[in-house]
């Protein structure tokens, strides 16, 4: 799958493109060498029980990506050619840390197979700073429901911010209510002042 948006006339040509189809130069890139892109290494919700950041370096969380990115977990966008943002995106029980905690946002008031797997997740967005505001984040958005659609989900979710008026950077890595519902999903639940649970079933 690889998914394009052409930009109004004068503007730049976003693309998108699954994770195995990036180098890992292009991912690399995107996630830099500060902040808490490049601490993370999109592994938040990769860890299993018992284990946390401090246990193991900077360097194994971004292998661990990389070895994630070749199998296929992820999308790249590209602005012009340039790697610029990335997209967490596979079923939702590749995301440990996301399903096992009944008391997370996600699953406030839901009563669920949180383990089924035709159902897929948007766990993080990531634009680079010099490319943010120019829509990459939206197409992302758009190209993961297509991404989940033509894999053969039933349904995919997203819990993003409800406002960004008094959130924090790296709070906004799970995306805005605003951009997933120009994707196509709607609103479920609101389980916080500033989270909701938002899903589109194919």
């Amino acid at each position: 799958m690889a998914a394009a948006a052409l930009r109004p006339a004068g503007e730049a040509l976003i693309t998108v493109r699954p994770a195995d189809e990036a180098s890992w130069a292009d991912l690399q890139a995107v996630f830099g060498t500060r902040g808490p892109a490049a601490t993370c290494w999109c592994q938040r919700y990769k860890l299993p029980r018992g284990e946390a950041f401090k246990h193991f370096p900077r360097q194994v969380r971004a292998d661990r990506l990389r070895e994630q990115a070749a199998g296929g977990s992820g999308l790249v966008a590209y602005v012009d050619g340039e790697p610029a943002g990335w997209c967490a995106v596979e079923p939702r029980p590749a995301y440990d840390g996301l399903v096992r905690n009944s008391s997370r946002p996600a699953w406030k008031g839901r009563d669920e197979d949180r383990y089924d797997d035709s159902v897929w997740a948007v766990t993080c967005l990531l634009v680079r700073p010099e490319f943010r505001k120019r829509g990459v984040a939206s197409a992302l958005a758009v190209a993961a429901v297509e991404h989940a659609r033509s894999h053969g989900a039933r349904a995919l979710e997203a819990y993003p911010m409800t406002t960004t008026g008094n959130a924090l950077l790296e709070e906004l890595h799970v995306g805005t209510a605003q951009m997933f519902a120009a994707a196509g999903l709607t609103e479920l639940s609101r389980p916080s002042l500033r989270r909701a649970v938002m899903r589109i079933d194919f």
